[in-house]
């Protein structure tokens, strides 16, 4: 696929090159418009529910200079699994997933959605919070979206990524969902990809055993740490560029 360049029009708007045909006439030759295959890759965007933000995260991307010592090691690690799960992701329907645990701002979702970006048209991103307002949001009787079908998507997507699996509010019911959705993919042998700030012990306090068991059993675990939020850190070299163009 296309690299995403961040300059993408919607897919309802009228290309100027093309006039909205999709083609464009080279002599007695009719070629593709280049904003077919945008629109394309924007349609692969929407269906794997990758946000915006993370349309251009790339493992070609990934700073390791945000990482020191024993935090770079454990970078590296992390790194070169998610990579590998990526490309074995592309031909081996059942590759082991990746768990990315540790706390906020080492770059945890950065990596799941390289992974994202790599099989876009294979992969449904879910944030875990965004998943629980639409499971709540499928009970209220205007909604046009059954849980049925939200759980039927997550369970059987090729490749499912479920980011920041935190401490949220989980009632028992919610609980519940999230177990059956790992169990069945454990079950189905498909791969999943897990992001969380939470050890093994506390995913358990607020899942239970059941899910903390199936979560071992699908994914391979590598930690990330940093001696600072690199969130904070990225904020502090747009303010330097700022000043230095001020």
């Amino acid at each position: 696929m296309a690299e995403y360049d961040g300059n993408y029009q919607a897919p309802d708007a009228v290309c100027p090159r093309c006039g909205g045909r999709g083609i464009i006439l080279r002599g007695d030759t009719a070629v593709p418009c280049v904003c077919m295959e945008q629109k394309r890759a924007e349609l692969a965007f929407q269906r794997a529910g990758l946000p915006k933000a993370m349309r251009a995260c790339r493992f070609e991307g990934f700073r390791f200079d945000f990482y020191t010592g024993e935090h770079l090691t454990r970078a590296r690690k992390a790194f070169q699994a998610a990579r590998d799960f990526a490309a074995q992701a592309l031909t081996d329907p059942a590759a082991v997933g990746i768990m990315l645990t540790g706390a906020v701002g080492t770059g945890k979702t950065f990596l799941a959605a390289c992974v994202a970006n790599e099989i876009i048209d294979r992969v449904l991103f879910l944030i875990m919070p965004d998943l629980l307002d639409q499971l709540r949001a499928s009970f209220d009787e205007d909604s046009k979206t059954r849980e049925q079908d939200i759980l039927d998507l997550a369970r059987s997507v090729p490749v499912l990524i479920l980011d920041d699996l935190g401490a949220h509010n989980y009632t028992e019911w919610v609980r519940n969902r999230i177990y059956t959705i790992l169990n069945y993919r454990l079950n189905e042998r498909l791969p999943t990809v897990v992001t969380t700030n939470l050890m093994l012990s506390e995913i358990e306090e607020h899942l239970g055993d059941r899910t903390v068991s199936r979560l071992s059993q699908l994914c391979r675990q590598f930690r990330l740490t940093t001696a600072q939020d690199i969130r904070v850190r990225l904020s502090a070299e747009r303010e330097r560029v700022g000043e230095g163009s001020a």
